[in-house]
């Protein structure tokens, strides 16, 4: 059975706290929420490195409120959670390689804040539905694709062990204390608004960035590695349905791309589409071999079939529209 409601009717007037919303994906959401005519709060960190910027919602300015505070605040939780219909929290520590280098503060982030914002909820508001950014990665090394929601989970680094916690927190608040709230295990989420700055928080930026400046883009091993690959847009709608639906209440899903692609395809699409750049194999990093994960796609059947979401996007269409804004929009990112 998948979900009948309207998004429009549904989220108009609808109370709305983003944590994470001056961020990638938390932009996104929030110009879209806007379109619906949500009233949006914005909660964000605006932490060096972590992708945060204004200008990523220069296009709904003066119509959200933002307030630049920490999850790991937990008064300023306190003060943001009543009287929120929906919160889609989406602040978190994700570079795999910051989380080695700092696991404490991957901890605070990704685990400890989670519990901070799921007792303010249980005080304040328990009613208040949380849509939960988690994370394909804490599957760990994958024995067999397409990977679903029974797959083991064992994460091959301390950034998965954390994103975790912090769902499992999530869901066993829904358990204990009946709070509907709901997880999104995302893949590779690409599109406008990424951190492009530096790699550290995933190839699919970092690669653009080095098309766009007509650079020699390094790919790990032979290029044989398979990843499925999500565009914006239908993140977003993902959110959106799990936000809007009480099926989705004390679930994890899974999200997935139509086609999965390996990256050196990927790499020769982009190069292709931005009209710049090559590429070269080179040997794995040890450091980053002893966490990759091998190959991975996401089954998401079982979004499609209690939700109705599946991707529309494809990833050259995907690249295209990426491409597109970030040679519009270059000195805001780089």
């Amino acid at each position: 059975m998948t979900n009948t409601i309207n998004l429009n009717e549904f989220y108009k007037d609808k109370n709305i706290l983003i944590t994470g919303g001056l961020g990638f994906i938390g932009s996104n959401l929030v110009i879209k929420l806007v379109e619906l005519g949500s009233n949006v709060t914005i909660m964000d960190s605006l932490i060096p490195d972590f992708g945060g910027s204004f200008y990523n919602i220069s296009s709904v300015t003066g119509k959200v409120k933002v307030d630049i505070s920490d999850m790991r605040d937990s008064h300023s939780l306190e003060k943001l959670v009543p009287e929120k219909d929906i919160i889609f929290n989406l602040a978190g520590q994700v570079s795999h390689e910051d989380g080695m280098v700092d696991p404490v503060m991957d901890l605070d982030i990704n685990a400890k804040s989670q519990l901070y914002l799921l007792e303010a909820v249980r005080k304040s508001n328990p009613r208040a539905k949380i849509v939960y950014a988690g994370t394909r990665q804490i599957y760990g090394k994958i024995e067999n694709t397409p990977v679903n929601e029974l797959h083991l989970v064992r994460p091959s680094d301390t950034n998965g062990v954390s994103k975790f916690a912090g769902e499992w927190y999530h869901i066993l608040y829904n358990q204990v204390y009946g709070i509907p709230t709901t997880s999104l295990r995302l893949t590779n989420t690409f599109g406008p608004r990424q951190l492009m700055k530096h790699a550290r928080q995933g190839f699919i930026p970092y690669f653009i960035k080095l098309a766009l400046d007509d650079q020699e883009i390094p790919i790990y091993g032979d290029g044989t590695q398979i990843r499925d690959m999500n565009y914006i847009d239908d993140v977003v709608e993902a959110f959106l349905l799990a936000g809007s639906s009480n099926k989705s209440d004390g679930q994890y899903y899974n999200l997935g791309g139509i086609i999965p692609i390996t990256l050196l395809d990927f790499v020769k699409e982009l190069i292709t589409s931005a009209g710049s750049g090559k590429y070269q194999l080179v040997p794995f990093p040890v450091d980053r071999k002893k966490i990759d994960i091998g190959d991975y796609v996401g089954d998401f059947s079982k979004i499609k079939r209690e939700l109705g979401w599946e991707p529309k996007i494809g990833i050259v269409e995907g690249i295209k529209k990426t491409v597109e804004y970030y040679k519009a929009n270059k000195k805001y990112y780089w």
